[in-house]
């Protein structure tokens, strides 16, 4: 293999990586206190809800691929993918809070929204760490999940062009390289977070140190795949 290949190839899997780790932390992670009404987000892990919106961002790039090789195509069809997932997920779980938990979407952690700057607190429920996905929240959710699709789309790219992996194995391996970096920004995390202005967003630079050598070692397994085995089928 060329060694700009192998050098293409470890750039954006580490950029794709990173943009992981940036889009979990910016999506709306509520987990079982979420699915109470006690919190906000979305009643899921950061695992499960990263890999969701970037699973959907990886069928609409796949798909875009098989009409076009343009990188920036493929990649922006990824970003807006994961980015309508993750919108229809929030505006879903907004409904199912206001007219089957009779909460009203407010933040837990600003007494006023950053964006409309609506009051939050007379509208928490005491004891409570919010309710649904607010205004905040649900913005922040749409750049999570652009920032993940668009980094999942990278590294489908760079697998299918460049490493010439067949596209579904440049898929399972783009969802295999974003596994252990959710994995990581869920324990950076450590349960729910709101999205970037919530205080817990301050822990992202370590989640992305960790990220980038995650990520720099599962591009040398693809440059060291690609080549000895001149692609994968």
């Amino acid at each position: 293999m060329e060694p700009t290949l192998m050098i293409l190839i470890l750039v954006l899997v580490v950029i794709g990586g990173l943009l992981a780790s940036l889009g979990a932390h910016l999506l709306p992670v509520g987990g079982a206190p979420a699915a109470m009404g006690t919190a906000t987000g979305i009643a899921t892990g950061t695992v499960q809800i990263m890999l969701g919106a970037v699973m959907t961002g990886l069928f609409t790039a796949s798909s875009v691929a098989t009409l076009t090789n343009n990188l920036a195509l493929v990649a922006l069809s990824g970003a807006i993918g994961a980015t309508i997932m993750i919108s229809v997920v929030m505006l879903m779980a907004n409904i199912l809070y206001a007219f089957g938990c009779g909460v009203v979407p407010v933040s837990g952690r600003v007494p006023v929204d950053p964006i409309t700057k609506e009051p939050q607190t007379p509208y928490k429920t005491p004891q409570t760490d919010g309710h649904g996905v607010p205004n905040v929240v649900f913005v922040s959710g749409m750049l999570g999940g652009f920032s993940g699709g668009l980094g999942g789309a990278l590294m489908y790219y760079a697998l299918l062009n460049y490493a010439h992996f067949s596209p579904n194995t440049a898929g399972i391996g783009a969802m295999s390289i974003f596994v252990p970096n959710a994995i990581i920004a869920a324990y950076n995390i450590r349960g729910t977070i709101e999205g970037f202005h919530d205080p817990k967003f301050k822990r992202l630079p370590f989640s992305l140190a960790t990220s980038f050598v995650v990520s720099l070692l599962c591009g040398i397994v693809v440059v060291i795949a690609a080549s000895v085995l001149g692609g994968v089928a």
